[in-house]
């Protein structure tokens, strides 16, 4: 007797586009260091323009696209553009340059690293120098610090470096590109945060495709200068004056070498969003996006974040007297480095997760714990 073979479970559909994957990989591969946003601002209004009703820009660039802009209840879905980068700092008399951080920039991965320097003439190349192998004292190697990495841009003089258009105060970002690791890691710089700015935007296509009629209006909020503290988020907050927000960010994959799990939780690339809780985030908001995850069944997992969410959640939670708040994260491996890494499967699930839970959302929701 011939047995029936069981159906092999399968995936979710794709949602991600060849339209939006080529626009993922422009927008990663564009330098935007904090501060100094724009180019990747205009590239991200481009890409949403097409789905919303109306959009701004604030004077430090923080950018908002809206959908039903007329709407008194206010919906905000928000992530942050800028990446971490360094500034020129010193140029010594022979023409070596030493560095100061824009952000959190690792010093650490710093040594062999190529980079471009943004200058008024245009990029000019240099590399992060070290001592080679052979030369230095097995027993005691130079650590890489901010007293000891510089970069070579192939001068021998300050004035040559002058020449070239560098000055003390321009910005310096890696020239690592995007890759895709075993057909479903996206890799590359920056990934902290602009594939959020990339999920958001893909939000409002998948409104846009379904003509979904929200009612309320919707602010995709692209957010500057998050790398120094959170700027852009405590600016655009008191402008939009929102009834509540879903921020989106990265956080820790615990499962490579050398990561604690008892201090930084057990998340894994590849097993969904993670849903924070802690007092930033506010439990009816967070309510809303369970019910979401569980009625569309995504996959999700948990964290803790105690004090402060360390994400534009705190400057939207706390600003223009109190919006109701929550944070759903994107796992990333090997974060504040040139090799950032996410699973494909995670940034679809963040995006059917913030989608689904918009529709849960009610025009003039009332989110008081009590009354």
């Amino acid at each position: 007797m011939a047995t029936k073979k069981k159906a092999a479970s399968k995936a979710p559909k794709s949602i991600l586009t060849p339209r939006s994957l080529a626009f993922l990989e422009q927008y990663l591969n564009n330098a935007s260091p904090t501060g100094f946003e724009s180019k990747g601002q205009q590239l991200w209004l481009d890409q949403v323009k097409p789905y919303v009703d109306d959009h701004f820009v604030d004077p430090y660039g923080t950018s908002v696209a809206v959908i039903n802009p007329g709407a008194k209840y206010k919906v905000v879905i928000e992530a942050h553009a800028d990446e971490i980068s360094w500034f020129v700092h010193y140029i010594t008399k022979d023409g070596f340059i030493y560095v100061r951080r824009n952000g959190g920039s690792d010093h650490l991965i710093a040594p062999s690293k190529r980079v471009n320097i943004h200058t008024p003439k245009g990029i000019v190349k240099a590399v992060f120098g070290w001592p080679a192998i052979h030369v230095r004292n097995g027993k005691n190697d130079p650590v890489p610090s901010l007293e000891n990495i510089f970069l070579d841009c192939g001068c021998t003089s300050d004035k040559e470096v002058a020449d070239l258009g560098v000055h003390v105060g321009c910005v310096i970002t890696y020239e690592d590109e995007f890759m895709v690791l075993n057909d479903r890691h996206f890799v590359g710089r920056a990934l902290d945060n602009r594939i959020g700015g990339f999920m958001i935007a893909e939000v409002a296509r998948l409104l846009k495709e379904e003509r979904t009629k929200l009612p309320y209006g919707l602010y995709i909020t692209n957010s500057v200068q998050e790398e120094v503290g959170l700027r852009g988020a405590e600016m655009i907050v008191e402008r939009i004056r929102p009834d509540v927000a879903i921020v989106t960010d990265v956080t820790h994959d615990t499962q490579t070498p050398m990561m604690n799990k008892i201090s930084n939780g057990d998340i894994a690339c590849g097993k969904g969003p993670v849903l924070a809780y802690g007092p930033a985030v506010h439990n009816n908001v967070l309510k809303v996006i369970l019910d979401a995850a569980d009625k569309a069944k995504i996959p999700f997992q948990r964290s803790a974040v105690s004090r402060a969410t360390g994400t534009d959640t705190d400057a939207f939670a706390y600003g223009a007297a109190g919006v109701p708040s929550a944070l759903i994260s994107l796992p990333l491996r090997y974060m504040h480095t040139t090799v950032e890494s996410v699973h494909r499967q995670d940034v679809e699930n963040v995006i059917r997760l913030i989608h689904a839970s918009l529709k849960g959302i009610k025009a003039g929701q009332d989110w008081r714990y009590h009354k």
